[in-house]
C-alpha cells in the first residue's frame, strides 16, 4: 500500500526486526512502531503556567512459535537481536494459545485511501500561548464568572506503522490541534466550576478559543445556587450531548469480542436479538474524513471498513479482531487494536445515528424532567448491567430550564435503558464517540 514519507522509515525498522525474529526461529512476527511529538501552553491569570514539548517512541514485537506466543516493547530499537532474542525465549516458556495468528493474508489492507488524518500547519509556542489566553479571556469576561481554572493549547502529531511476516507493510501520519477552558462562578462553597474544549485533526477545524472560552463561563455561571430534589420514579431524563456519549461507551465495552470471550458482558446472549429501540441505529465507520477515530487498517493490518453495529434496534456484530472472532467461530471485522504489547478488539469513529426530534421539543413533550449535564463516579457493572452514577444537570418544567440541580444519583439497568432510549435530532461528530443527547425512561433519580 502507499505510505508517506514520514512512515516510510519506520516501515523500514519494523521489516527488519520481523526478518531478524523469523531468522532467530519465529513462526511468524509482527511489529508496530511509532512516533510522535507534541507541544502544550498552560495559562492561569492571565500568565503562562506551564509549557511542554515532548517526543516519544515506541515499538512493540510480536512473535509466535507454534501455538506459543510473546510480546515485548521498548523505546529503541538499537539493539534489536537482544530484543529479538528476549521475546523468543519469552514465547518458547509461554502456555499455548489456540487463537494465537496473524490475520490471514485475504483480510489485510493493500490500499487505501488519503483520511485526510495529517494537517501540515505548524503552530509555533506564541501561537499555541496566544489561544490560551484567548480563552481564559473570554471565559473570565462572561458576567458571573469569578475566576479561572486555567486554559491550554496544544498540537502534536503521531507516525505510525505495522509490518508483519504475513506480508502486511503499512503506516500513516495523524495530527491534532486543541484548545481548553474551565472557568470558576461564584466563592466558597457556593463555587460552581465547567469547562470547554476542542480537538482536530485540522488545524483550521478548530473551535475559535473566545468560543471555548465563553462556553467555558456561560457553564458554570448556569450551574449556580443548585438545588437538590427529592426521589423520584418514572420521570423523563434526557442525558445532553456531552455526558450521551458515555452510554455509548458502555455499549461499546458491552460489545466487545474480548467480553463476549470472557463472558464478563450483560450483553454476551444478545447478538441478533433487539437491544435498542426500533429505528436506533450504532455505526462505526473509520473511512470519515478527519475523523478522530479514523484510520486505514487495524491493528493487524485488516481493512477497516464501516459496520453496522445496531441495526433498527438489533445487536448485528461484535468488535473482533482475528484471534477473537476464531475463538467465537467468527471472522476479525477490522477492529483489532494495538495497544502497548496488548492487542484488543474495539471501535473506530462509533456514532448512536440521531433522531428527529430536537432536545428543546423532547423537554416541551415531556413538560418536566431531569436534563443531565454531569456525570460523577464509575458505578457501572458490566458484568449485570447495573448502573448508578452521581449526577447534576438542570430541571426543566413547561418544557424550559428552571433551574440547575445537583447531588443526584441516577439508578437503572443499561439493558433497560437501551430498550427505552430515544436519540434526539442534535449530534457532535467531532469525537471518536458520537450522540446526539438521550431521552431515557424508567430510571430512577435519588436526592434527598
Amino acid at each position: 500500500m502507499s505510505v508517506n514519507d514520514a512512515s516510510s522509515d519506520l516501515i523500514k525498522n519494523a521489516s527488519r526486526i520481523v526478518d531478524a525474529a523469523r531468522a532467530a526461529g519465529a513462526d511468524a512476527a509482527d511489529v508496530v512502531v511509532s512516533e510522535g511529538v507534541s507541544n502544550a501552553i498552560s495559562v492561569r491569570d492571565g500568565k503562562r503556567e506551564n509549557a511542554q514539548a515532548s517526543e516519544n517512541q515506541g515499538l512493540s514485537l510480536r512473535v509466535f512459535i507454534g501455538q506459543r506466543i510473546a510480546s515485548v516493547s521498548t523505546n529503541s530499537a538499537d539493539d534489536v537481536s537482544a530484543l529479538v532474542e528476549r521475546a523468543i525465549a519469552m514465547a518458547k516458556v509461554s502456555p499455548e494459545d489456540p487463537y494465537a495468528c496473524l490475520a490471514e493474508p485475504d483480510r489485510l489492507a493493500h490500499a487505501s485511501a488519503d483520511l485526510e488524518l495529517y494537517d501540515t500547519t505548524a503552530v509555533p509556542p506564541e501561537k499555541l500561548a496566544e489561544r490560551a489566553l484567548a480563552a481564559e479571556s473570554a471565559a473570565l469576561a462572561v458576567t458571573g464568572v469569578s475566576k479561572s481554572s486555567g486554559a491550554s493549547a496544544a498540537s502534536g502529531e503521531i507516525v505510525f506503522a505495522l509490518v508483519t511476516s504475513g506480508g502486511f507493510a503499512g503506516g500513516y501520519r495523524r495530527s491534532y490541534f486543541s484548545v481548553s477552558a474551565s472557568a470558576v462562578a461564584g466563592d466558597g462553597t457556593a463555587m460552581q466550576r465547567d469547562h470547554d474544549s476542542d480537538t482536530r485533526a485540522f488545524d483550521a477545524d478548530l473551535t475559535a478559543p473566545e468560543e471555548i472560552g465563553r462556553n467555558a463561563g456561560r457553564r458554570a455561571v448556569e450551574r449556580l445556587n443548585p438545588r437538590q430534589l427529592e426521589t423520584q420514579r418514572g420521570i423523563g431524563i434526557i442525558f445532553d450531548q456531552r455526558v450521551a456519549t458515555s452510554l455509548v461507551g458502555h455499549l461499546a465495552g458491552a460489545i466487545s469480542g474480548g467480553a463476549i470471550a470472557r463472558k464478563t458482558s450483560f450483553l454476551k446472549d444478545s447478538l441478533g436479538k433487539k437491544v435498542m429501540k426500533a429505528g436506533v441505529s450504532l455505526i462505526d465507520d473509520p473511512t470519515i474524513l478527519r475523523g478522530a477515530g479514523s484510520q486505514p487498517f487495524d491493528g493487524e493490518g485488516v481493512a477497516s471498513l464501516p459496520l453496522t453495529m445496531v441495526g433498527d434496534g438489533v445487536l448485528e456484530q461484535w468488535f473482533l479482531s482475528t484471534a477473537l472472532g476464531r475463538e467465537l467461530g467468527l471472522v476479525t471485522n477490522g477492529r483489532g487494536a494495538r495497544s502497548g504489547n496488548s492487542l484488543s478488539a474495539t471501535g473506530t469513529n462509533l456514532i448512536l445515528e440521531p433522531g428527529t426530534e430536537t432536545p428543546e421539543a423532547m423537554m416541551k413533550a415531556l413538560g418536566s424532567g431531569f436534563l443531565v449535564t454531569e456525570l460523577i463516579g464509575h458505578g457501572v457493572n458490566m458484568v449485570t448491567g447495573e448502573y448508578s452514577r452521581g449526577a447534576s444537570g438542570f430541571w426543566f418544567e413547561n418544557g424550559e430550564i428552571a433551574y440547575p440541580v445537583s447531588q443526584m444519583t441516577l439508578a437503572g439497568n443499561l439493558k433497560d435503558m437501551y430498550l427505552n432510549m430515544t436519540p434526539a435530532s442534535d449530534i457532535d461528530r467531532r469525537y471518536s464517540i458520537a450522540a446526539p443527547s438521550l431521552l431515557v425512561e424508567g430510571l430512577t433519580l435519588a436526592g434527598r
